[in-house]
């Protein structure tokens, strides 16, 4: 563990993506440390927009009022504004555009208003009046109506125009200890088969090291396998390897971890394990199960096709042998008890597929000294001697 300390340290420095961002948001890593500062600095410039009202104000001397009475008038005028912001801030992108679009419309109704009042024979302070009070009454009806109607607007499109284009979302993969220590994940990545980033959270490391450091001779060969397989593709060019900070304790086990961290982040789980598989998806997350790839990839065999095994044990029912094929597939040839240690051409009658795996069964082809003209090879452990 030694060894690959320095390696998956230095690959844990990336820069940060949005996955990250999203562990950022549930606590998995500390804020950045100009956080602190950032609020720090809007505080100080509403203070200094309050003082520059309160001083405007009180050099101004608007309504006719003078010294501290105008200077408190500019204040609570500044902390309108503010609340005014405070606010907005819990707006939606809907709402803000509904309500300037219903503020706009609501000022040139009360200017269409304006214009009807001021060729009426009023008096002169009435028709101010009622001028100012069309032009604040529609425009806060307008403002009211269109926030809370503007809900029922599609304003997905404008949100480019509000904030900078931003990058593709990562595909970041969580990699889970089976998986490394089944080493076949390496061969994908090296067939460029798997995209995206890898994750490796740090509580999968510290597994792989506890099973490492086992006294069991067999758990250490495991452990030293999925140490040894995460830096081979960690060397990969064509891999981007990074190691995930932060624990979840009340999550219990490893895989209840991995499975927390996959739903608050929306990353993919890389496992072979079954349970795992069933668990994730339970509970709504996405799983790359390399036994299922493995079974997929595994050639098609269809009833009535001829291929050639080697008969190695007998079988459970009378007069059946048992052969299997490269990829360990058992294949049950009926009539085939007395031919063990020789090799046959069989013919297919028939393919079931379990959980445990494909079974294939077939029978003894009569004509066996005659070449078959599509002939599938499987061998075993070794070749039966002639």
């Amino acid at each position: 563990m030694s060894r690959i300390t320095p390696a998956v340290q230095q690959r844990s420095h990336a820069p940060e993506s949005e996955i990250l961002a999203r562990l950022e948001a549930h606590g998995v890593r500390l804020r950045p440390e100009g956080a602190f500062g950032t609020v720090w600095d809007y505080w100080v410039v509403r203070a200094f927009f309050v003082a520059c009202t309160g001083a405007v104000s009180f050099s101004l001397g608007p309504f006719g009022l003078r010294g501290i009475a105008a200077a408190s008038a500019g204040f609570l005028i500044a902390l309108a504004v503010l609340l005014a912001e405070l606010r907005l801030h819990r707006a939606t992108l809907s709402g803000l555009v509904g309500g300037a679009f219903g503020a706009i419309l609501g000022v040139s109704a009360a200017l269409l208003v304006t214009l009807v009042i001021s060729r009426t024979n009023e008096p002169e302070p009435t028709k101010s009046f009622l001028e100012f009070a069309a032009l604040f009454s529609f425009g806060y009806l307008g403002l009211v109506l269109g926030a809370s109607r503007g809900e029922q607007l599609q304003v997905d499109g404008l949100g480019g125009l509000f904030r900078k284009k931003s990058s593709p979302v990562e595909s970041v993969k969580l990699l889970d200890t089976s998986v490394l220590i089944d080493g076949r994940i390496a061969d994908i990545c090296d067939g460029q088969f798997m995209e995206g980033v890898l994750g490796v959270p740090q509580f999968v490391l510290r597994e792989l090291q506890m099973v490492a450091d086992s006294a069991d001779p067999l758990k250490r060969q495991r452990g030293r396998r999925g140490l040894e397989v995460l830096q081979k593709i960690q060397k990969m060019p064509q891999v981007e390897v990074r190691i995930l900070e932060g624990d979840f304790p009340q999550a219990g086990d490893v895989d209840h971890k991995l499975v927390e961290l996959a739903r608050r982040t929306g990353a993919k789980i890389v496992t072979n394990d079954f349970n795992l598989n069933k668990v994730a998806t339970v509970q709504g997350c996405s799983v790359l199960n390399v036994n299922q790839l493995a079974q997929a990839l595994k050639p098609a065999v269809l009833p009535g096709e001829p291929m050639r095994v080697l008969i190695l044990r007998e079988g459970k029912e009378q007069n059946q042998g048992v052969a299997y094929l490269d990829d360990g597939t058992m294949v049950v040839v009926d009539g085939a008890r007395r031919l063990i240690n020789k090799s046959v051409d069989v013919i297919v009658t028939s393919v079931h597929q379990t959980t445990a795996g494909k079974m294939i069964f077939g029978r003894v082809e009569e004509r066996a000294e005659q070449p078959a003209p599509m002939v599938r090879q499987a061998t075993a452990a070794g070749r039966a001697p002639e």
